[in-house]
């Protein structure tokens, strides 16, 4: 019997995969990575630049902290679409002037906007919004209300242990469930600052039985910590 012999085949070479299609030309970021402060105004005050590019710009202006960038960020604070790019912006610039322009905001928004602008205060822990954030914590909007309260609580101090303080007894449901929680945040912040009498005159305000039960179950288990921290005062 005759045998048939294969011809061993050669494996094909894999094709190469198509390279991604680059997007187009106002969706590319470009230099605006690595642009300098001037460069980033001239893009945030520029009418012709596009959406993409200006939040681009105000991401760029946060990574700087750039303090030359603040009145163009601040003019984008109302901008249905650029007003959350501006507050990331502003929040990490040390210069007094960014917590200025949120705060001098504030009565220019309402809605989601104000809420936003009332988030980016607590983030940069601005204890000269407290009056404004004492007010606002009685919003009519529920989303401003409840931002004004989580915000004092990040904020942290006297004032805002206080004003915290009285929400807590004077209302119910929700609201006093949201105060409650900045409650333990505040005291947190108190508790970082070094101010433990402070913090524990606040955990024992919230370990009271009228305290909505998470909180109070919070407070409890945190004076159970500082008090048997080796490093408490003796």
């Amino acid at each position: 019997m005759q045998q048939t012999t294969q011809t061993p085949q050669t494996p094909q070479a894999a094709k190469p995969k198509p390279a991604p299609p680059k997007p187009p030309a106002e969706f590319q970021e470009g230099a605006i990575a690595t642009m300098d402060a001037a460069g980033l105004v001239r893009i945030l005050s520029d009418s012709s630049a596009t959406e993409f590019q200006k939040a681009k710009a105000c991401q760029r202006a946060g990574e700087l902290g750039a303090k030359e960038a603040v009145p163009a960020l601040a003019a984008l604070l109302s901008s249905e679409h650029l007003s959350t790019y501006a507050r990331y912006g502003l929040e990490p610039i040390a210069d007094p002037s960014a917590g200025d322009a949120l705060r001098a905001a504030l009565p220019k928004l309402k809605g989601i906007l104000q809420a936003g602008v009332i988030n980016s205060l607590g983030v940069r822990r601005d204890e000269k919004a407290v009056p404004a954030l004492s007010r606002l914590v009685r919003d009519s909007d529920v989303n401003v209300s409840r931002a004004a309260i989580a915000a004092l609580g990040s904020i942290g101090g006297a004032a805002s242990a206080k004003e915290l303080q009285t929400l807590v007894t004077r209302t119910t449901g929700l609201t006093k469930m949201s105060a409650a929680d900045a409650c333990l945040v505040c005291a947190e912040r108190m508790l970082a600052a070094g101010e433990r009498d402070q913090a524990l005159k606040m955990y024992a305000f919230l370990s009271n039985p009228d305290i909505p039960k998470p909180a109070r179950l919070g407070a409890m288990n945190a004076i159970i910590s500082v008090e048997t921290a080796p490093d408490r005062p003796r």
